[in-house]
């Protein structure tokens, strides 16, 4: 009897033993070792990123010529005022805009410039005088009396970040100064509108973040027209020669890029990074019939058919699958000898001056006809050099529609200069760098609070270091990049932009974050399950039959009391 009650004493002993190695040491073992290992990430940040409250701040000095201001006047200048406008969007966008506005008086030496015989060679002198900064302004005010616009003109734009603002008749010797800036303000505004940033603009850059209103329907033109931000572009240029036999062409695209071109991407540059390659394709036609016109003996495209030209043409291009950067396709397409001489005709059924035509977000096509080349009595093949610089006005054209260099009409009474050599002036790359910034700022934005609500509802994926850091460097250039616009240094804000935004796109398409990857818990359970029910029911059953056995001894100790 003593025997059996050792024996029993002895396996209650080993099932407590077992079960108690089995809890202590067996299930945190295994806890800690089937646990996902998920790095740490700015949560708190990224909520508070969520709520994209912007600043954009624009720096203008309004400079006096002789003339404009009496003694009197001047003793109050140089001042500087300050003026803020905020713009709620949606619930969790808001914008607010901050124009710093300093005047003074204009220098000898910019009395000099202001002196030239027009106002072009003015806005070339003042520039000679002193570069503003990128994101600024500077605006001169001269008097009614000057030469350097003309009567119809109020306002002339220049190449580089300046303007003249011509004073109003009404505006004349004897005002107060508070009457002459009140006077001006909504002048100075509207040029800040046409060279720095306007609204409607900074909405469109927010096109993947917020809904369009109806009353920017320019703005939404222009944004549907050009490629997304992007770190980098691909520029492919492309000759189409349906008939060899009938043209041997020769274009000398490699010195039209650096003459026409390449200044314009070199000028770019802060913005992006460019590569450029070209191609000559035979046999290849548009894919379209072009009708022809009896009463002009030519062949026509029609606007409605020029949607049904991209696709065969662009199976014959090719794809850069060596970069993920978006690629711009610009055709020259020479039409064969039958169908030539062919012209592009608008939705009016007006000839395109410039027989081109382009498709946003992808390229453009021009039509370049040779059949003046063939004389009286041509002999096949006829040599044709293709007029590059023709070509290239076109083409420069349509990149700067593409790459979102807006062109907006101006105010009545403006003149805007025509662009320089390099295809761009100075507050148009300002006034593309702003949209950039903007776009790239709430891209980024999306991106990483996107990943951030997707981490946090499928538990079990993995978050390394990699994608931690990278996060954690998409957060801190995000908000680098806030705080530059604030302080309206245009040039920092968008190069931290653009870090935001690679490093955000990095971790969210980071191939180690593939659900595909993890086990949901009902798989687990399905792994599990036949690993450790074998083990757990012994023991389980074991400390049942111990709990029961207690129990009876209990209520015979109580019995016996009794």
């Amino acid at each position: 009897m003593a025997t059996t009650e050792v024996e029993r004493r002895r396996g209650q002993l080993a099932a407590l033993s077992i079960a108690a190695v089995v809890i202590i040491v067996g299930v945190p073992l295994w806890w800690r070792t089937t646990e996902t290992y998920r790095a740490w990430l700015p949560v708190s940040q990224i909520k508070e990123l969520a709520k994209l409250q912007l600043q954009l701040s624009a720096d203008v000095e309004v400079v006096f010529a002789r003339g404009t201001v009496t003694p009197e006047q001047q003793k109050k200048v140089p001042l500087t005022q300050t003026q803020e406008e905020e713009r709620a969007i949606d619930e969790d966008t808001a914008l607010r805009y901050r124009y710093e506005t300093r005047y003074r008086t204009a220098t000898i030496m910019e009395e000099d410039a202001l002196n030239q015989p027009s106002a072009a060679e003015a806005d070339l002198s003042l520039h000679t005088l002193s570069e503003s900064p990128c994101g600024s302004l500077v605006v001169y005010v001269i008097p009614e009396s000057s030469s350097l616009l003309p009567e119809d003109v109020n306002v002339y734009i220049g190449q580089r970040r300046t303007a003249l603002l011509r004073i109003g008749p009404q505006m004349r010797v004897g005002k107060t100064l508070e009457q002459l800036l009140a006077h001006l303000e909504p002048r100075i505004k509207q040029v800040l509108q046409v060279m720095s940033f306007s609204h409607n603009d900074i909405t469109a850059a927010l096109s993947d973040r917020v809904r369009f209103s109806p009353d920017n329907k320019e703005s939404i033109a222009d944004s549907m027209r050009a490629f997304k931000s992007s770190p980098g572009y691909e520029i492919t240029f492309s000759l189409l020669n349906p008939d060899p036999k009938s043209h041997r062409l020769h274009w000398d695209i490699e010195g039209a890029v650096q003459t026409y071109i390449q200044p314009l991407l070199t000028k770019l540059s802060p913005v992006a990074n460019f590569s450029i390659d070209s191609q000559t394709l035979y046999y290849t036609m548009l894919g379209v019939n072009p009708r022809f016109d009896t009463s002009r003996s030519a062949y026509t495209l029609n606007a409605d058919s020029l949607a049904h030209v991209i696709n065969p043409v662009e199976a014959r291009l090719g794809s850069n699958a060596a970069s993920s950067n978006p690629v711009l396709n610009f055709l020259l397409y020479v039409p064969d000898a039958q169908h030539s001489p062919l012209y592009i005709q608008g939705r009016k059924k007006q000839e395109v001056p410039s027989n081109a035509f382009h498709s946003p977000r992808w390229g453009g096509i021009m039509v370049y006809n040779v059949n003046g080349f063939y004389g009286s009595e041509p002999e096949f093949p006829v040599d044709i050099n293709i007029d590059m610089a023709k070509v290239m006005g076109v083409f420069l054209a349509q990149l700067r529609l593409l790459l979102g260099v807006q062109s907006s009409t101006p105010p009545p009474g403006f003149l805007v200069a025509r662009c320089g050599s390099t295809g761009l002036a100075d507050w148009e790359l300002d006034r593309l760098m702003w949209s950039r910034s903007v776009e790239n700022v709430a891209t980024a934005t999306t991106t990483i609070t996107s990943l951030a609500q997707l981490l946090d509802q499928i538990g079990n994926i993995v978050i390394n270091d990699n994608i931690a850091q990278q996060v954690s460097s998409a957060v801190t250039s995000l908000q680098l990049a806030v705080a530059e616009l604030e302080a309206g240094n245009l040039g920092f804000a968008l190069q931290y932009s653009k870090e935001a935004i690679l490093a955000s796109e990095k971790a969210f398409f980071d191939p180690s974050l593939l659900h595909l990857l993890y086990f949901p818990d009902d798989q687990k359970f399905a792994i599990y399950i036949p690993l450790f029910l074998p083990m757990c029911v012994p023991i389980l059953l074991s400390l049942l039959k111990i709990v029961s056995e207690a129990r009876q001894r209990r209520r015979e100790k109580q019995a016996k009391k009794d």
